[in-house]
């Protein structure tokens, strides 16, 4: 199942971040824009800083840390620090958050080889038509 989820270095260790459709919700809210317009504006450099302190923030409570925690790591880590060194963060938590992450399996699982499924008649072979290069009679 695809839930979003993506685990990061980040901060002082390695956390879960997860925006699911209620944490989607809440970050437009606090953004006021769409999800999808917070994340263009992180990728042209035209966000803005509670662009980047929501989406950590509200991913960290997604990925299921306390509120109360995450708002004390949004301070320390985001909040007190150049706003440069967390784009990426948000970037990556936010296109998890809108696409799934990168690691998730993409549909029912993997395709069968051609092997498999290689049929070794031709779709047009034997059908009696005229080769389509041949000019029609006249």
């Amino acid at each position: 199942m695809r839930d979003a989820r993506i685990e990061l270095d980040w901060a002082d260790g390695t956390y879960s971040f997860r925006l699911a459709w209620s944490q989607l919700a809440e970050l437009q809210e606090k953004c006021d824009a769409g999800p999808y317009v917070v994340l263009d504006r992180l990728r042209t450099h035209q966000w803005r800083v509670e662009d980047i302190s929501s989406v950590i923030r509200i991913g960290l409570i997604g990925g299921g840390l306390e509120p109360a925690k995450a708002l004390i790591l949004t301070r320390r880590y985001v909040e007190d620090r150049p706003p440069l060194e967390s784009v990426a963060y948000a970037v990556g938590i936010l296109t998890a958050g809108l696409m799934g992450a990168p690691d998730e399996p993409l549909g029912e699982g993997e395709a069968p080889s051609p092997s498999e499924t290689a049929s070794t008649i031709s779709p047009t072979e034997n059908s009696g038509l005229a080769p389509s290069t041949e000019p029609e009679p006249q």
